[in-house]
């Protein structure tokens, strides 16, 4: 009974740092775009919006994901670990987006929450989960 305790509460820890990521990159991305994505996303259903900050949250998660993996079964390495790989994941998908950006016409930020479809979110979405892919694959 003590091992499953012990169990939850790992695992209550981690889902706490990943939440905490996960918002912390939902605040990037609201910083990164113009306009309130909460407006944008649950109020325009603005699909552009929707996808960038997803493929961010899904890149975040794969981080921890990895980082948690990685860490054989220590706590504090783990928790420390997925903290760690996460707030560098964040900083390392904010600096792709800016120089994705400044390599790209117009305003990223501001194509990529426009109503209509455009190809630049996927190309940003994918800039995302690339970032966490290859952060994670560093970590293992």
């Amino acid at each position: 009974m003590q091992t499953l305790v012990t169990d939850l509460l790992v695992t209550l820890a981690y889902g706490a740092v990943g939440v905490l990521l996960m918002g912390i990159g939902y605040v990037l991305v609201d910083l990164a775009t113009p306009g309130r994505l909460n407006q944008l996303i649950w109020t325009e259903r603005n699909r552009n919006a929707a996808l960038l900050l997803a493929s961010n949250l899904a890149g975040v998660g794969i981080i921890v994901v990895a980082a948690i993996a990685a860490s054989d079964d220590d706590f504090a390495l783990g928790i420390v670990g997925a903290s760690a790989y996460g707030i560098l994941g964040l900083v390392i998908m904010a600096a792709a987006f800016v120089l994705l950006d400044v390599a790209t016409p117009g305003r990223l930020g501001e194509i990529l929450v426009d109503q209509q479809p455009h190809p630049a979110v996927w190309v940003s979405a994918v800039v995302h989960l690339a970032t966490g892919a290859i952060i994670a694959a560093a970590i293992s």
